[in-house]
C-alpha cells in the first residue's frame, strides 16, 4: 500500500456513517416500491378500471426498466461520480413518484412506473460505490451487512407498510399515497445527501469515452428479451414469445464479447467481465442472489391474492399477516451483518435452510388449519423463514462485494442488483402464474394453491442452497488462496 493511501485510508470521512444513514434510506424507499404496490393493485384495478395485465405491468414494468438499467448507472456513477448521479436520480425518483400518483388511468400509471424504475436503477449502485469510496477493511464489511439489511427488510415489509397506507387513507383512491409518500421522504433525503455525501470528481475523460454505449445497448435488450416474455406469462407471453430467449442468448453473447474486446483494447468497458471471473466469489454470490430473489420476492404477490381474493382480507390484514417474516428478517438482518466476517457462507447456509423451511412449513400450515385460522397458522413458519431470510442478503451482499476494488464498486453493485431484479421480475411471475393455475385447476381451492405456490418457492430457494453449500465447501478448500488481481481489501 502507497503511503498516500495509507494516509487516506488512516482519515476516513467523519460525516461516512451519516452519509450512509441517508443513502440507505434512499435505496430503502426505492427497493421498497418493488413490493408495495402488491396489496394495493386490487384498489388500484378498481379505482382505474385496469386490466388485470395491466395492473400486473404496473408491478412488473417497474422491475423491467430498473433491471435495464442498473449496470449503466452504476458506470455512470463511477465515470461522472457517485455524489452527483446519487442526487439526479433521487431527483428523478421524486419526479416520477408524484407522477404515479397523479395518473388518471391506466396507461399513464404505467408509464409513470417504467419511468420510476428507471431512476430507481440509477439510483441502487451508488449506494454499493459510496460504500466502497467511503469505507475500508472492517468498517466496509460492516456499511455492505447494513445495506444487504435494507435490500431484504424493504422487500419483506412492502406489503405491511402498503396495507397500512391503504388503511390510513382509504378507498377508492388510497393506493395513491403509496407513491406520494416517497415525495416528503425523498425531499428530505435529496437536502441531507446535498449536505453529507462526499464531492467525487468527474473523470478526465469525455462521457463518451467513458460510457460503453455499445455495451449498454445489447445489455439492455438481453435482459429485455428475458423479462417481457415472463412478465407476460399470464397473457399467454411465454407461448407467443418463447422466440425472445434464444434472442436473448445471442445477445447475451454478443456482449461478452463485445465488453472482452473492449478490455483488450484497454478501453472502458460497461461491465467488466474480469469480475465474474476473477475477482473472488462474486459470480457465485451473484447467482446466489438472482436465484434466492427468484424465490423469495415472488411469494408476496402470492400471499396478497390468498389473503385478499381467496379470503377476503383487507389490505392491511394481509399485510398484517405476513408481518412475522418482515420482523424476524429484520432482527436477524441486522445480527447477520455483525457476524458476517467471522460465520462467512454458513449464514447463507443456514439462513437458505431456515427459509425452506418456513416456505414448506407456510404451505402445509394452511392445509391442515382451517382457512379463518391461516393468518396465524402461518405465523410460525413465516417468522422462522423471515430469521432465515435476513440471514442470507446481508451475508451474502457483503461476501459478494467484499474483494472487488473501488474503481469498479459501482458497476459490481448494479451486476449484482441486475441478477436480484431479473430474479425478481420471473419469480414474481412464475408464481403468480403458478398460484393462478392452481386455484384454476382446482375449483378455487386456495389454500391449496397457495400450498403449491409455497412449495415451488421452497424448490426454488433449494437451488439457492445448493449453489451456498457448494460456495461454503469452494471457500473452505481454498483458504489461504490467492487473492483477486482486482482485490483492495482483505477478503474476511
Amino acid at each position: 500500500m502507497s503511503t498516500a493511501e495509507g494516509s487516506h485510508r488512516a482519515e476516513p470521512d467523519p460525516r461516512r456513517w451519516k452519509a450512509l444513514a441517508v443513502t440507505l434510506t434512499a435505496g430503502f424507499m426505492v427497493l421498497l416500491d418493488v413490493s408495495i404496490v402488491n396489496v394495493a393493485l386490487p384498489s388500484m384495478q378498481a379505482d382505474l378500471g385496469a386490466s388485470a395485465g395491466g395492473v400486473q405491468w404496473v408491478v412488473s414494468g417497474y422491475a423491467l426498466t430498473f433491471g435495464l438499467v442498473l449496470v449503466a448507472g452504476g458506470r455512470l456513477g463511477d465515470a461522472l461520480g457517485r455524489r452527483r448521479m446519487f442526487l439526479i436520480a433521487l431527483t428523478g425518483f421524486v419526479a416520477t413518484s408524484a407522477l404515479a400518483g397523479i395518473a388518471p388511468n391506466e396507461v399513464l400509471l404505467i408509464v409513470a412506473r417504467l419511468l420510476q424504475g428507471m431512476a430507481g436503477g440509477l439510483l441502487t449502485p451508488q449506494n454499493t460505490g459510496l460504500i466502497q469510496e467511503l469505507f475500508s477493511g472492517p468498517e466496509r464489511g460492516r456499511a455492505f451487512g447494513m445495506f444487504g439489511a435494507v435490500v431484504g427488510i424493504s422487500t419483506a415489509v412492502g406489503p405491511v407498510l402498503g396495507g397500512v397506507i391503504l388503511a390510513v387513507f382509504g378507498d377508492p383512491e388510497g393506493w395513491r399515497w403509496v407513491f406520494y409518500v416517497n415525495i416528503p421522504i425523498g425531499a428530505l433525503a435529496l437536502v441531507l445527501a446535498a449536505r453529507l455525501l462526499p464531492k467525487s470528481p468527474r473523470s478526465v475523460r469525455g462521457l463518451r469515452s467513458e460510457l460503453d454505449f455499445v455495451g449498454a445497448l445489447l445489455l439492455g435488450l438481453a435482459v429485455a428479451a428475458v423479462l417481457f416474455p415472463v412478465m407476460e406469462a399470464e397473457q399467454g407471453g411465454l407461448g407467443k414469445l418463447w422466440w425472445l430467449f434464444p434472442i436473448a442468448v445471442v445477445l447475451g453473447a454478443l456482449f461478452v464479447w463485445w465488453e472482452r474486446r473492449l478490455v483488450r483494447l484497454e478501453r472502458a468497458p460497461l461491465l467488466d467481465i474480469r469480475l465474474f471471473t476473477t475477482v473472488r466469489g462474486f459470480s457465485s454470490g451473484a447467482t446466489l442472489g438472482s436465484v434466492y430473489f427468484c424465490a423469495f420476492t415472488g411469494i408476496w404477490l402470492v400471499f396478497a391474492m390468498f389473503f385478499q381474493q381467496g379470503l377476503g382480507f383487507t389490505p392491511l390484514e394481509s399485510g398484517l399477516a405476513v408481518t412475522p417474516f418482515a420482523v424476524g428478517s429484520a432482527v436477524s438482518a441486522v445480527i447477520a451483518g455483525r457476524l458476517v466476517e467471522r460465520w462467512g457462507r454458513r449464514l447463507t447456509v443456514t439462513g437458505l435452510s431456515m427459509v425452506v423451511l418456513g416456505m414448506v412449513g407456510s404451505g402445509v400450515a394452511v392445509l391442515v388449519f382451517p382457512a379463518e385460522h391461516a393468518g396465524l397458522a402461518i405465523a410460525l413458519p413465516l417468522l422462522i423463514g423471515g430469521i432465515g431470510g435476513g440471514m442470507v442478503i446481508s451475508p451474502n451482499t457483503t461476501l459478494t462485494l467484499e474483494c472487488v476494488p473501488t474503481e469498479m464498486a459501482g458497476v459490481a453493485g448494479g451486476a449484482l442488483q441486475t441478477g436480484q431484479r431479473i430474479g425478481t421480475a420471473i419469480g414474481t411471475a412464475t408464481l403468480a402464474s403458478v398460484f393462478h393455475a392452481a386455484v384454476s385447476g382446482t375449483g378455487k381451492d386456495y389454500p391449496v394453491a397457495l400450498a403449491v405456490s409455497m412449495g415451488c418457492a421452497a424448490g426454488l430457494t433449494a437451488v439457492a442452497l445448493g449453489l451456498g453449500i457448494f460456495e461454503l465447501r469452494r471457500r473452505r478448500v481454498a483458504v489461504g488462496g490467492q487473492r483477486s488481481v482486482f482485490a483492495d481489501s482483505p477478503s474476511g
